[in-house]
């Protein structure tokens, strides 16, 4: 059985009383272990199918199975409840907590989860941390890092959780070029480790880390 298994999806937003069809009858499926990218120009829907796929937002229509779990129909804190269990984020933006250290910012999601102690929550991050070169900066705040750091902090909490998926949102597009590379080699090494990841990217040299593209346009999976 297929990790994600997506058939029909469709995403109409109401604009006053226009309809915008943001995806029309998406077909995608994803294996376990596999590093996907999802390509495509603005407004082709790439943005969309991730937050359906993320369990951040919900179909009009269609089916979704997230790991053997039909999500399609979930709405509130039931779909939350699978996000927080299934799903690892990787955003832009960082989305770090400015006055949290790094430590304390990579634990964060197991709070969020409960059942962990908290030298078990942070035992865990140091082990994460120090796996993408970060043990030296556990006592720092994100704003005494660089953009590749705090991008490879980012990646460390997504995985805290030991996701069912990872979905990557433009990993390294406010990054130079020696800090998108240090992020990329992350996802290399937490793709090599077992982890699947999906990633949304317009960045050509980006969607060729992965070892399969999907290709979006006017709300359909082009190629």
């Amino acid at each position: 059985m297929a990790l994600i298994e997506a058939q029909e999806l469709t995403k109409v937003y109401q604009l006053g009383r226009v309809d915008v069809r943001a995806l029309r009858g998406v077909d995608v499926s994803v294996e376990r272990g596999e590093y996907v990218a999802i390509t495509g120009p603005s407004g082709s829907g790439k943005s969309t199918l991730m937050h359906i796929l993320g369990c951040l937002d919900s179909p009009t229509s269609g089916g979704y199975r997230l790991d053997g779990e039909d999500v399609a129909n979930l709405r509130g804190r039931a779909l939350a409840q699978v996000r927080n269990r299934k799903v690892g984020f990787v955003f832009q933006t960082f989305n770090l907590m400015p006055r949290m250290t790094v430590e304390e910012n990579v634990a964060l999601p197991l709070q969020y989860r409960g059942g962990y102690s908290r030298r078990a929550r942070l035992r865990r991050a140091r082990t994460l941390l120090e796996r993408f070169g970060l043990g030296d900066r556990i006592g720092h705040r994100p704003d005494e890092l660089s953009g590749g750091e705090r991008q490879r902090v980012a990646v460390a909490r997504a995985l805290i959780g030991e996701p069912a998926i990872l979905l990557v949102d433009e990993p390294t597009g406010n990054l130079d070029s020696e800090a998108g590379a240090e992020v990329l080699r992350a996802f290399r090494e937490a793709h090599a480790a077992g982890n699947t990841i999906v990633m949304v990217t317009h960045e050509p040299d980006v969607a060729a880390e992965a070892h399969r593209g999907i290709h979006m346009a006017d709300g359909q999976v082009a190629a």
